[in-house]
């Protein structure tokens, strides 16, 4: 039984070692193959534009994610969630940045973004950058032809019309595609383990890459900063007001205590000092709650420093300077490596077919003439 499964392996490496020489055999077909594949690998990495991509990693605060808990912090260590948050209420969590970086309003306030390119000083906006300054592959001409073809049958609307301000909620056709653009270039990523986020913006041009980068950290920042201290803020907003009615109501009252002593200094009837009284007493009412009111009003603005998280920047953003995307001489090898393979299919399985079809193909005509002529 050994012997038998030495000869079968032994039968395969030479059945492979005979078809490599096969091949082999005729180089120039070989020496063709990687030619022509290595001038199409050339064409492809030429027209493939070159991208950049600038990352920002941030560690918010422990405290301002909710994991309050020594135990819960050494389970998010492990990437476990044991339901050790201190606000159960806390709807936006870091697991789920990544799809407000995907969401349209997110995204769409970025198109206002002023950038500019490395080696231009003139500033435009990001969708303009977009729109203008991207390369197309040239793989891309026939259905950006074909679409420009069916729009030109279909009945005239405003969808490539530019407006001075973005409707959310009906974008236009062209608004849309760079909606879409920018959110295949801008990426988000967190750690459960860690809860270190990271940042990434892909660009054809590196300041591009690092400014949208940098914008976004701040936006996401300024994203969270809002919804966890909205509360807070409302609250305070509301204390304010009842501080700043509570302060004119005593100062009215003041301003009446003191109208009414001044006019009565030297009375001595009762009535008229039971009236001091009573307006005395009530201006210092209106001082209490006044005083109430400002306290809480306080409270208020201290629950707000205490609700905004703090976010730590690992690394901030920078122009990168060697591109993210895969070499073009790779490229170029790639297309060579293929050549290869397609030159062993075409001598090894679809020459002898193609030849045998055109053969046969060959026999009918001959086949239908005779009949022809008979």
């Amino acid at each position: 039984m050994e012997n038998m499964t030495e000869n079968k392996i032994n039968i395969k490496e030479i059945d492979i070692v005979g078809l490599a020489k096969k091949v082999l055999c005729e180089k120039r077909l070989l020496a063709k193959f990687i030619v022509a594949f290595a001038i199409v690998g050339v064409i492809y990495a030429l027209n493939k534009p070159k991208e950049y991509t600038s990352i920002v990693v941030i560690a918010p605060e422990a405290s301002s994610m909710g994991m309050s808990s020594s135990l819960s912090d050494i389970a998010g260590m492990v990437g476990l969630n044991i339901g050790g948050n201190g606000n159960s209420l806390d709807a936006i969590y870091p697991e789920i940045y990544p799809d407000i970086f995907a969401s349209p309003d997110f995204i769409v306030p970025l198109f206002n973004v002023k950038v500019r390119l490395l080696k231009d000083s003139v500033e435009k906006r990001y969708y303009d950058h977009i729109v203008d300054d991207v390369k197309i592959p040239f793989w891309s001409y026939p259905m950006i032809f074909l679409r420009g073809a069916i729009e030109q049958l279909l009945p005239k609307d405003d969808s490539n019309v530019v407006r001075d301000s973005v409707d959310l909620f009906q974008l236009t056709r062209k608004e849309n595609d760079v909606y879409g653009a920018i959110s295949k270039n801008i990426g988000c990523q967190m750690n459960k383990g860690t809860n270190i986020i990271t940042i990434s913006v892909t660009d054809n041009d590196p300041l591009v890459a690092a400014i949208i980068a940098d914008t976004l950290q701040q936006k996401l920042q300024d994203y969270i900063t809002l919804y966890r201290t909205k509360k807070a803020r409302i609250d305070y907003a509301y204390h304010k007001e009842i501080n700043t009615i509570a302060k004119e109501e005593y100062q009215a009252a003041q301003k009446e205590y003191s109208s009414y002593a001044d006019s009565h200094i030297d009375a001595y009837l009762t009535s008229y000092k039971t009236k001091s009284e009573e307006l005395e007493e009530e201006m210092q009412l209106k001082h209490s709650v006044y005083s109430q009111s400002a306290a809480q009003m306080q409270q208020a603005r201290a629950k707000i420093q205490e609700r905004t998280p703090v976010f730590t920047v690992v690394q901030r953003a920078s122009v990168p300077l060697r591109a993210s995307s895969f070499p073009r001489s790779f490229m170029v090898i790639g297309f060579m490596i293929l050549g290869i393979f397609c030159d062993a299919a075409w001598v090894l399985f679809v020459r002898e077919r193609y030849e045998q079809w055109k053969q046969n193909r060959k026999n009918k005509k001959e086949q239908g003439a005779t009949k022809i002529e008979e």
